[in-house]
């Protein structure tokens, strides 16, 4: 049973908010700091639900928070892994245009990254593709090299472990179910406790904006979930791909498309397609909560965005049904890959920020409200871009707490 009264609490024991944790313990060592994580592990959710792969920073639009923090994140989780023994490779990717009209796609990320101060990109030739990715289809191609593959739970699990070394407390089984604002403090029921807390940080992920919503704070946005399925290729075919090879992603939607990526445990998986969750943790397909559903299908938020986007999803559906459509966007990407050679691997769910216009919010959005801050929309490049989007939080966390205190 942890203390009953804290400076800053924390809500939500993933990699972002454990690495805000961090953060605020190596910067005000005098603060009582408390994570409190609703399930029995820290990490269980889109920490440990995604592809392992470190970004570089290539995608974002020069001058939001996604670019800035991700590529100063590269190089500290770099050096986080270096440092405490989490595995990793730095392997490098290549984005493939497969066909013409992609090419002035591909050139305009190319100078968007740039732009980001993306270290080393080049452009490569087919001939020059082919030197890396012998297997892969492509007219011309985008080479990063700062783009690697790691294990984020690992590195979660070795942030919990210094955070309670430096006198933090990491409470699991913790589930936030309400907040009530009395004079300078916040008081929180988590699960059957009552805690007092002068400063509430929520990195809830999934369930951020519920959670500012209870702190009488009105995001803006809601989360639609949306489930990223992965096949597995099959043992006899990893040899076609040596890395990662990348599609050239839709500017207008924040996913990246239909990739090949290799993992720090050895296997390469082909995914993810993007399709609506039933559940904001739903990931199976079986998986089911009527009420969250019911909440999103009621939604001003969703029936905007599918205004909007209604023909990508008939697609994305399409593809998450059949497995033949799966491997033609796969062949487009490399040689030799069948419908045969694919086999059901893990999935994730994405928190997806969506605005009331139906618009999907691009950039990481943070959320002030009266004594808290609410990280409402980190998706991917999050774990990558983790220490840094930590240590951004916890600056604008300790302002705020020091003006309220």
């Amino acid at each position: 049973m942890p203390a009953d009264k804290f400076d800053i609490a924390i809500i939500g024991g993933g990699i972002v908010g454990l690495a805000t944790a961090l953060s605020l313990a190596k910067s005000r060592p005098d603060l009582r700091l408390c994570v409190f994580e609703k399930e029995a592990l820290i990490g269980e959710h889109q920490t440990s639900h995604n592809s392992g792969v470190i970004h570089s920073g290539i995608y974002y639009a020069p001058g939001s928070l996604k670019a800035s923090l991700c590529v100063k994140g590269v190089g500290a989780m770099i050096s986080f892994a270096k440092e405490n023994g989490v595995p990793f490779e730095q392997c490098g990717k290549v984005i493939v245009a497969t066909r013409e009209e992609q090419r002035p796609r591909l050139r305009a990320l190319f100078e968007r990254g740039i732009a980001n101060g993306v270290p080393g990109l080049r452009i490569l030739n087919r001939t020059e593709l082919l030197e890396l990715e012998p297997h892969a289809e492509g007219l011309e191609a985008i080479h990063s090299p700062t783009t690697g593959i790691i294990d984020f739970r690992r590195a979660a699990e070795v942030m919990a472990e210094k955070f309670k070394a430096g006198g933090g407390s990491v409470e699991t089984m913790a589930k936030m179910v309400s907040a009530e604002h009395t004079g300078s403090e916040l008081v929180l029921k988590i699960g059957r406790m009552e805690i007092r807390t002068k400063y509430l940080i929520n990195c809830g992920g999934l369930y951020s904006d519920t959670i500012a919503l209870m702190l009488g704070v009105e995001p803006g946005v809601r989360i639609i979930p949306f489930r990223g399925e992965y096949y597995l290729i099959r043992n006899e075919k990893r040899h076609l791909v040596k890395n990662l090879i990348y599609p050239v992603p839709d500017p207008d939607l924040p996913f990246l498309g239909v990739h090949l990526t290799r993992t720090v445990d050895g296997k390469l998986e082909a995914g993810p397609n993007a399709i609506l969750a039933t559940a904001r943790e739903g990931y199976r397909r079986s998986d089911w909560k009527t009420g969250e559903f019911l909440a999103t299908l009621s939604s001003p938020h969703f029936w905007n965005m599918a205004r909007r986007y209604w023909k990508t999803g008939i697609l994305e559906c399409y593809r998450a049904v059949s497995k033949r459509s799966f491997a033609r966007e796969l062949q487009g990407l490399i040689k030799g890959i069948s419908e045969d050679d694919l086999v059901d691997g893990p999935s994730g769910v994405r928190a997806q920020c969506v605005a009331e216009d139906g618009t999907l919010v691009h950039d990481f959005k943070i959320v002030e409200g009266p004594r808290s801050i609410h990280v409402v929309n980190v998706p991917s490049p999050a774990a990558t871009a983790s220490l840094a989007i930590g240590e951004y939080i916890a600056g604008l966390g300790i302002k705020s707490y020091d003006e309220r205190t």
